[in-house]
């Protein structure tokens, strides 16, 4: 058992915006989360990476709780996210940008990473290293590591959070909606990516709106409404269920087909 959600829940108000959802992933699979808009996905997310806290449920990551840690604990551990819109720093280059993902996961702090403070030659040597290492597997052309990261094209931006992530050197990486915004050959690009950082070894819980690429990816699918998980299960059988096709599949394949 890998990353392990139980029961976690979290009401604002009046608004139970998560009711005791579960769920499991493993390494090397691609898991996707999927629902409509509002049905909680999102703070989902927030709740397992350490975003918000939980009012109720705990998490797990083999075997080891998750309970009360932050996201800069958790990066520690191996957890770490991208968000819907890229995360990025003004004026600063592509590799500065990944390498304050390794600095995150390091031992040297994020004023280190911008001013090296009493960084050594040999640590920053090592953190480049593995910022270039994770560019390359996110396949970004080294021509662009010099070019400040918010210049690029948004598909490029991306690639460059992803990369910035996979330098923290996770077991878990989290993706919300990495595919707004792309169009479809970049959907696509993504799409493998995502299946070869799985195939890997990493744990992959993505969450989507884009079914084509979802239902190509993922080895399990857990589809949530109004805050609760109402079905779980592989792609086919996802597709096959009822109160699924009711709550979300059909209006997502009704809006497919008026766009196609």
């Amino acid at each position: 058992m890998a990353l392990k959600v139980d029961g976690l829940g979290k009401r604002y108000g009046g608004l139970l915006a998560v009711d005791a959802v579960s769920l499991e992933a493993q390494p090397g699979e691609v898991t996707a989360l999927i629902g409509p808009n509002g049905a909680g996905k999102t703070t989902l997310l927030n709740l397992i990476s350490g975003v918000v806290t939980p009012d109720t449920g705990h998490c797990t990551l083999f075997g080891e709780s998750l309970q009360g840690l932050t996201p800069h604990e958790l990066a520690a551990l191996g957890l770490t996210r991208t968000y819907q819109t890229p995360q990025l720093f003004d004026e600063m280059s592509v590799l500065e940008t990944v390498m304050v993902g390794a600095h995150l996961r390091g031992n040297s702090g994020f004023l280190s990473a911008m001013f090296r403070v009493r960084a050594t030659r040999a640590e920053e040597a090592r953190l480049e290293e593995a910022a270039r290492a994770a560019l390359a597997r996110v396949d970004l052309p080294e021509n662009l590591y010099e070019r400040p990261a918010v210049d690029l094209a948004y598909g490029l931006r991306r690639r460059v959070e992803i990369a910035r992530a996979l330098a923290m050197q996770p077991r878990v990486l989290l993706l919300d909606e990495p595919a707004a915004g792309l169009n479809p050959q970049e959907t696509r690009e993504l799409a493998g990516l995502v299946q070869n950082l799985a195939a890997g070894g990493l744990i992959m819980l993505l969450v989507e709106h884009d079914m084509e690429m979802v239902m190509g990816i993922s080895r399990k699918v857990v589809v949530m409404n109004f805050g609760r998980r109402i079905a779980q299960g592989t792609p086919a059988e996802v597709q096959r269920n009822q109160d699924v096709i009711d709550a979300y599949l059909g209006t997502e394949m009704e809006d497919e087909a008026q766009h196609a």
